[in-house]
């Protein structure tokens, strides 16, 4: 790429950040309502505020709770709305940034460049990822045939959710391989 084609790639990107900040910000002149990217963040500070309740509550029953089992997996929804939060809190901080023309700490503002120089690196191992992430859904589907019935269905559950978590990284994974080929 010459360095006129990536000036003009630049110029272009600055100015649809531009457009979708406009966008985020519309407002009647005049009128008391807030923008549209105000409303957002009130609704992410909102959500975050019950993700934190709900993680207290569960932390609180956890520490009373002497079943390993039910320990366990009390474990593993705090290990996950911890993550919720951590993702809501990203969305805030990027938000925020917005809102106030900064990049906060956290935010995930500058994702035009997802990789920076590695992109084609990503891109070559993106598919590979996918693939093993597919292998180890069928092998979850047959570890839960396998399985079934053992110890109350704590076994079948368990693999159930981590075969939806290997669902949610390949979509992760095809996001960045489209976003990377742009780059």
């Amino acid at each position: 790429m010459t360095k006129e084609t990536e000036v003009k790639k630049g110029k272009e990107e600055f100015m649809e950040e531009i457009s979708d900040m406009a966008a985020l910000f519309a407002t009647k002149a005049g009128s008391p309502e807030i923008s549209p990217i105000e409303r957002l963040l009130n609704e992410f500070e909102a959500h975050e505020a019950k993700e934190e309740k709900s993680l207290e509550q569960y932390r609180k029953l956890l520490s009373g709770m002497p079943n390993p089992v039910t320990r366990f997996l009390l474990q593993l929804i705090i290990s996950d709305e911890e993550r919720h939060r951590a993702v809501i809190h990203a969305m805030i901080a990027t938000l925020r940034g917005s809102l106030m023309w900064n990049k906060p700490e956290g935010s995930l503002e500058g994702t035009t460049d997802l990789a920076g120089t590695h992109a084609q690196l990503w891109v070559s191992s993106a598919d590979a990822f996918i693939e093993l992430e597919k292998e180890g859904i069928r092998e979850c589907k047959t570890l839960v045939k396998e399985s079934s019935g053992y110890y109350h269905g704590v076994f079948k559950i368990l693999l159930d959710s981590m075969i939806r978590d290997s669902e949610k990284h390949i979509e992760l994974l095809e996001f960045l391989k489209e976003h990377l080929k742009e780059a």
